[in-house]
């Protein structure tokens, strides 16, 4: 395993590098094609979230893959090389799987806890696979980092470590208002919601579940945001009074909403200073913005508006600084560390496979032949015969390379039992181009198995 992770995130680089450096969905999908193409890396995908943008690869180089992999992070964030260096970090091999369990966890979150990693690193690994550069060891780590996420989840109390960022966002805008509740806080305000994909959705969803009267959905393409306000509306869901419209009702919207939660794609803001101060004197009542967007959506300047309460990821990450960490933390970090060591055993021994598989067939091959000549020089042998004598060499074969086949295996699975494989394949004289012939048959599969599981 040479897994190698180059990123940055909320703990290493500030809000306003992030912002700069937050890549696009086709930005994403030209990086990993870079990457591939790039001649340390035999595999690669992107876990790109409002606040961290990380880039993970199978290289066979460690200071060649991280010069390559910075480059080219740098290339497509928009963000140069000298300036983003001081704000990546690097993880090799263990530490690489350590820290995608810990992200998938919720420890390495903004607010600790947060159960929204486990849908990107869901949807990484989905990009991964549509565009065919992740192979079995990104698909291995990113599916069973999905499952190590669920099993803190479910084995734990880290949920209440914290919430999702839209929960967070929420009760520092209710604190703000003097209310420490976020559902008497939000009872019976209107509420626009502006974007319809993951995050937006959560965050009209929640809003309704903590009673507002109305939800107002906006987005680029009102089939999505009509979409979304079915969901809504319909007694299944929530059952809030929920309407969709286009982005150009935005600014209409702004002077009857009490609460805004903006989450889009767009590189540029999506309310100005200006837009947001004309429509305070239009309501001339309070009006709370919720900015959840890697670019900001929302201008800053809005919070010098009177009347105007703000709350940005840049709020949030100094908000959560202070947050206390639940005892549950620990026995999560417990979880992580056997995992990891568990992922490291299984891909060490699944190294050693096609070394021990292509061992058997050489095997099987030398009793084919001896069989074939056998039977040569003793014709009058009738059928019962030569399969008795066929079982009973296999049988020797067999017994002769259980016990050295499954101690190999036992022995690979330790750390540092990489050599094991060619040791083997230097004592059978083994072919090299068969071990490779089996290891691409497993890929294939595995790469066909695993694109229909996520």
């Amino acid at each position: 395993m040479s897994l190698l992770v180059v990123g940055l995130s909320h703990r290493s680089a500030p809000v306003s590098i992030l912002e700069r450096a937050a890549l696009s969905g086709d930005t994403q999908i030209k990086l990993l094609q870079d990457t591939l193409a790039a001649e340390p890396a035999a595999e690669g995908t992107v876990l790109a979230t409002c606040n961290r943008i990380e880039l993970y690869a199978d290289v066979d180089k460690f200071h060649a893959g991280v010069a390559e992999l910075s480059t080219l992070l740098a290339q497509h964030s928009g963000v140069g090389l000298e300036e983003l260096t001081p704000y990546l970090y690097v993880h090799y091999e263990d530490r690489a799987v350590h820290h995608l369990f810990s992200v998938a966890c919720g420890l390495d979150s903004m607010v600790v806890g947060e159960g929204q990693i486990l849908g990107q690193i869901k949807d990484a690994l989905a990009l991964g696979q549509e565009q065919h550069t992740a192979g079995r060891l990104l698909n291995d780590l990113f599916q069973q980092a999905l499952r190590v996420g669920k099993r803190a989840h479910s084995e734990t109390g880290i949920d209440r470590a914290g919430q999702s960022l839209v929960t967070f966002g929420l009760e520092q805008l209710a604190d703000g208002a003097g209310d420490a509740d976020v559902d008497t806080w939000a009872k019976g305000k209107r509420a626009l919601v502006i974007g319809a994909g993951s995050m937006s959705s959560l965050a009209a969803a929640t809003l309704a579940r903590s009673g507002v009267s109305e939800v107002v959905i906006a987005n680029r393409t009102l089939a999505r945001a009509e979409r979304l306000a079915q969901i809504l509306s319909e007694p299944g869901g929530t059952g809030v009074v929920a309407r969709a419209v286009e982005m150009v009702a935005v600014g209409d919207e702004l002077t009857r909403a009490d609460v805004v939660v903006s989450c889009t794609g767009a590189t540029g803001l999506v309310l100005t200073g200006e837009a947001v101060e004309t429509a305070v004197q239009v309501r001339r009542t309070p009006l709370a913005l919720l900015d959840l967007a890697m670019p900001r959506d929302i201008d800053a300047a809005a919070h010098r508006v009177p009347g105007v309460r703000l709350v940005d990821i840049e709020s949030l990450a100094e908000a959560s600084a202070d947050a206390p960490m639940a005892a549950d933390v620990d026995q999560v970090r417990g979880i992580v560390s056997d995992e990891v060591a568990a992922f490291g055993a299984a891909q060490r021994a699944a190294h050693i496979t096609p070394t021990v598989v292509a061992l058997r067939t050489m095997a099987a091959d030398v009793v084919a032949s001896e069989v074939a000549r056998l039977e040569g020089r003793l014709p009058d042998l009738d059928d019962k015969q030569r399969a008795e004598i066929t079982q009973t060499v296999r049988r020797v074969v067999d017994k002769l390379l259980h016990a050295p086949t499954v101690r190999v295996k036992q022995l690979a699975s330790e750390p540092g039992g990489a050599g094991y494989a060619d040791a083997l394949r230097t004592l059978f004289d083994l072919d090299p181009e068969t071990v490779a012939s089996v290891s691409r048959a497993d890929l294939n599969d595995a790469d066909v198995k695993n694109r229909g599981r996520v």
